[in-house]
């Protein structure tokens, strides 16, 4: 299988947070339409169409993490305190809120919105039901951190990235490891699966973003970046891969400040 080139005329680069955004995440009802979670203290709402922000949301931290769910009504956000804040995309507010008393790095609905996914500092993966929380199983995914995970598109698979530095493949009809990619040298902050299911990226503080074939984790493409990535995910139905990171830019008078800036990059068969 051929990886589809670079196309430039579609890359994009979005304004507006003032701090770090540390995770994004396409609309899954809304193929123009993507979420980031900032330390800023707010969620926005960008239309990738025009690259303006079209909702802001304020809320109680710093966010580190963001999930739709599956029908796009609710937009679950994560912040530095480990609070969970699920936010109304019909009202843009917050409705609720769930404190974990462990740490708490990433989260995710399942693709059937009944299930609640979050990885934790002890390498573990919880499984909650939704939406009362109550958590249901662990897996022990990880000899270290567990960062992030992503579910495939086409509902076969659960990708987890950890501080050990590898990816980890579960089968979801029996939650067993078949699969471990080890592309990167740094703990695996962010990873997202193509909208076909073909391609699963990975980045780290490796100054690169892997791009892997799913079904043999052959490396098939890297893209250079200027600093360690926060958040990586593919578009809903185009090879279009939006990221972001720690990148800085220099302050006027000297030194430099975190930028906030998200980029697009796309491909074309």
């Amino acid at each position: 299988m051929n990886i589809p080139k670079s196309d430039p005329r579609s890359s994009l680069e979005l304004r507006g947070h003032t701090d770090s955004v540390d995770q994004l995440r396409w609309d899954p009802t809304h193929p123009d339409h993507l979420a980031t979670a900032s330390c800023d203290k707010t969620v926005r709402i960008w239309d990738a169409r025009s690259g303006k922000s079209i909702h802001k949301i304020d809320t109680s931290g710093q966010n580190i993490n963001i999930s739709w769910s599956p029908d796009g009504q609710n937009i679950a956000v994560g912040n530095k305190d480990d609070m969970i804040s699920i936010i109304d995309t019909r009202t843009f507010k917050v409705e609720k809120t769930a404190q974990f008393k462990v740490e708490v790095n990433e989260i995710s609905w399942n693709p059937t919105g009944n299930l609640f996914f979050l990885t934790t500092g002890q390498g573990s993966i919880k499984i909650l039901e939704y939406p009362s929380m109550k958590e249901l199983y662990s897996l022990d995914g990880h000899t270290a951190n567990c960062y992030c995970l992503e579910f495939d598109p086409r509902g076969r698979y659960l990708a987890t990235g950890s501080a050990d530095a590898l990816v980890n493949l579960w089968d979801l009809d029996d939650y067993i490891c078949i699969r471990t990619f080890g592309k990167l040298d740094w703990p695996i902050r962010t990873l997202s699966f193509s909208f076909d299911g073909e391609f699963l990226v990975s980045a780290s503080e490796d100054l690169s973003i892997d791009i892997s074939l799913v079904e043999t984790g052959e490396s098939v493409h890297k893209i250079d970046c200027f600093a360690a990535m926060n958040t990586v995910s593919w578009h809903p139905n185009k090879y279009l891969l939006a990221y972001a990171g720690d990148e800085q830019e220099p302050r006027p008078g000297g030194g430099s400040v975190m930028a906030g800036n998200l980029r697009v990059f796309g491909f074309s068969p």
